[in-house]
């Protein structure tokens, strides 16, 4: 009778044979679970996927190590990480997404947050692993060990950079650092990766609510434009107001009394009606020493043109729109708003050469076509600003302004 100690002995060649016969159906599986979640997962900045079946040689060893339930009862015994995916994403701020979408598609049988316990002094990877069971569909297609689960391990790129250092550094050499220098060296390399982390998301909030405030900023700027133009189309309808966005709260950056500060500042203030506040902000930046460079003045002048409309002050606006093209020539909204100023001060054939420089830089410009044939169309000339129109729709533009205008240029050719 076989003793116990030999019966928890593996033969290596009967499992590397049985290894060899799975393997094919494992790479399968693997990569279907693998589309599934490229297919599946919904994330602001698209994560990088890698996947993978153990090796064998690997495998064994972990098998000697761990000495699973399943160790005599099966052909081929399986580990929890036999095969796995790594789900590589951007920000900190991801990973709690990911995680989420994963729970709520899968039958989860674990999540192990690894590192999480560790304090500052100690050095080890962070992941977060999910077991997840195979679906019972792919179990269908294949012929699978039993038991087999799938290892899902989500990091950001910072801590897979760290995780594969350490991995050759430590784990692959079966070294363990007893030499305190030489661990104070790798607990510090890896707060400053954790630390890089953290200042990636910092900056990634801030962007976030700098876009925003933004996105909130130009839609409060076309539609004072809209509105202004409205009483200009004859026989027109009337036309819904754009509802204020909720106020986005106040945000301190993480660097104080930086340009992106004051900017973010500003344009808070600009979208709560504080304008003469956000002009103020606006100067102090044009006139700081040293001087911000052109890309930046092309920005803040822009803005400040923006504020200057919003307080019908629409020379001002105009002077400011053409300070921020002679920064950046390149600023094709910046040639659009002046076109919006001139048409606004009834300046068409100035509005019109304007759109055109506009469109010139990107002629993808559905809202410009609509500006420039509504410019002809005070000028009378119909058949262009039909043309015109047409791009619009083209474009994907057909709102009610749109169709207003189309219904009295149809008028106005009928009578010609």
């Amino acid at each position: 009778m076989a003793s116990q100690q030999d019966f928890l002995i593996p033969n290596k060649e009967e499992l590397s044979q049985a290894y060899e016969r799975y393997k094919p159906e494992l790479l399968d599986t693997v990569s279907k679970i693998e589309n599934r979640l490229k297919t599946m997962l919904k994330v602001n900045s698209a994560p990088s996927f890698k996947s993978r079946v153990k090796g064998f040689n690997s495998y064994y060893r972990k098998l000697l190590r761990i000495k699973p339930t399943s160790l005599g009862k099966q052909d081929l015994p399986v580990l929890t990480d036999m095969i796995g995916i790594r789900i590589i994403c951007a920000f900190l701020e991801d990973l709690a997404v990911v995680e989420k979408q994963i729970v709520e598609n899968f039958d989860i049988v674990e999540i192990e947050r690894k590192g999480a316990d560790r304090t500052f002094s100690e050095f080890g990877y962070e992941s977060t692993h999910i077991l997840i069971n195979i679906p019972d569909e792919l179990k269908n297609e294949s012929i699978l060990p039993p038991g087999l689960v799938c290892e899902i391990q989500i990091r950001t790129i910072l801590q897979d950079a760290w995780a594969e250092v350490e991995h050759e550094l430590v784990y692959k050499s079966e070294f363990s650092p007893f030499d305190l220098p030489l661990k104070r060296k790798l607990a510090s390399m890896n707060a400053s990766l954790s630390l890089a982390d953290i200042i990636f998301q910092e900056i990634r909030d801030y962007q976030n609510k700098l876009n925003k405030e933004l996105d909130q900023r130009r839609f409060s700027f076309y539609d004072m434009a809209d509105k202004l133009s409205e009483e200009k189309v004859e026989e027109k309808y009337d036309i819904k107001s754009v509802q204020p966005s909720e106020t986005i709260a106040s945000a301190s950056p993480y660097v104080q009394g930086t340009i992106d500060d004051m900017i973010l500042d500003a344009i808070q203030a600009h979208n709560r009606g504080q304008l003469d506040r956000a002009i103020e902000i606006y100067t102090k930046i044009i006139n700081a020493e040293p001087a911000p460079n052109n890309i930046v003045l092309a920005v803040i002048y822009k803005h400040r043109g923006m504020a200057f409309f919003a307080k019908s002050d629409f020379e001002s606006a105009l002077k400011d729109f053409k300070c921020s093209v002679e920064q950046d020539p390149k600023n094709f909204r910046s040639y659009y708003y002046i076109g919006i100023v001139y048409s606004v001060l009834n300046e068409e054939q100035n509005a019109i050469e304007y759109f055109d420089k506009s469109l010139g830089l990107n002629c993808y410009q559905a809202h410009v076509y609509y500006r420039k044939a509504l410019s002809l169309f005070h000028l009378d000339d119909y058949s262009a600003a039909m043309s015109n129109l047409a791009k619009a729709k083209d474009l994907g533009l057909d709102n009610q302004e749109c169709q207003t205008l189309r219904v009295n240029l149809m008028q106005k050719l009928k009578m010609d």
